[in-house]
C-alpha cells in the first residue's frame, strides 16, 4: 500500500458551477500529490459529453435524454440564479474578468494532471449515453470500482 493520498469525488450533478468545484477540487487535490478520481454518474456525466453532436444509433427514449441534457461541460446550466441560460454567460464573464479557468479548461488540467476521470456505466446505460459521445481520456466502470478507490480515500465527496 501507498503512503499517497487518496482523494475521491462522485460528480452527481449537472450543475456548471457544482462541477467546477468538483474540478477546483480534483485539481488542487492532484497539486497537493494526491490520488484522485472523479466518478461521474447522472448529470454529472454531462461534463464529459462532446460539445459537437456525434451521430450513434439510439433508441426513441435514448434520443430524448440526449436531446434534454446539456452537451458539454461549458453548456452546464447553474444551481441557481440560470435565469432562462443568462445566469451562465454572467458568470462566464465575471470569471473572464477574474481569470478564473472556466470549466472545460479545468477539465483538460484535471486530465494533464492525472485525475482518473470516471463514466458510471451503468448510468451511461440508463441514459442512452454511448463512449463516442463522450471526451477521450475516460474509463469506464460501475459502483465497485468506485467504492475500490473510495475504500482507501483520505477525502471522499460527493458533488
Amino acid at each position: 500500500m501507498t503512503d499517497k493520498k487518496k482523494t475521491t469525488i462522485i460528480l452527481f450533478s449537472g450543475d456548471y458551477d457544482k462541477a467546477m468545484a468538483a474540478f477546483i477540487i480534483a485539481n488542487g487535490a492532484a497539486a497537493y500529490d494526491h490520488d484522485v478520481t472523479i466518478f461521474s454518474t447522472f448529470w454529472g456525466l454531462n461534463a464529459f459529453r462532446k460539445d459537437q453532436h456525434v451521430a450513434v444509433k439510439k433508441g426513441f427514449l435514448e434520443k430524448m435524454f440526449a436531446k434534454m441534457m446539456p452537451r458539454g461541460a461549458d453548456n452546464m446550466g447553474l444551481s441557481n440564479m440560470n435565469f432562462a441560460g443568462m445566469g451562465p454567460k454572467m458568470i462566464k464573464h465575471v470569471m473572464k474578468k477574474h481569470n478564473a479557468m472556466p470549466l472545460p479548461d479545468l477539465v483538460e488540467m484535471a486530465q494533464e494532471q492525472g485525475v482518473k476521470l470516471v463514466a458510471c456505466t451503468m448510468t451511461m446505460d440508463l441514459l442512452g449515453l454511448q463512449k463516442e459521445e463522450l471526451i477521450e481520456g475516460l474509463e469506464y466502470a460501475g459502483v465497485a470500482a468506485y467504492l475500490a478507490d473510495a475504500e482507501e480515500g483520505n477525502v471522499n465527496l460527493f458533488i
